[in-house]
């Protein structure tokens, strides 16, 4: 049984930072096919990052420069560093394999989900 377990969520300042980390078990696919989407109150799912097959690295446009993904194939654990944290940051952090594309409500999209780690910012 796939499962995915985040954890790192908080409450911070803008401009802080946070480190999400989320641990795969029972996988029977790549790591690597796992990404990190986010929903805030009232909005829908938003794909946040993720890492193609073929090596591409893909940030949605409100993260970039601050945001970083990360894999550790060997602890079967992937990150996502956040930086310069800003209020429209705040959501719900999901790691998943999932569709790309944003829209409707995180875990209930097709695909494995983990439970979501919350992140607050605070301005």
């Amino acid at each position: 049984e796939v499962r995915l377990v985040e954890s790192g969520g908080g409450s911070v300042q803008a401009g802080g930072s946070l480190r999400l980390s989320c641990t795969a078990s029972g996988l029977t696919f790549d790591l690597s096919e796992i990404g990190w989407y986010r929903q805030a109150p009232g909005k829908e799912c938003e794909l946040v990052s993720t890492i193609r097959n073929d090596g591409y690295i893909y940030y949605t446009d409100a993260v970039k420069e601050r945001f970083t993904v990360a894999l550790d194939k060997a602890k079967s654990v992937m990150y996502l560093v956040m930086t310069n944290l800003e209020f429209g940051d705040t959501a719900m952090y999901y790691c998943a394999r999932s569709s790309w594309g944003n829209g409707g409500d995180c875990p209930h999209r097709l695909g494995e989900w983990g439970q979501g780690t919350q992140v607050t910012v605070s301005s």
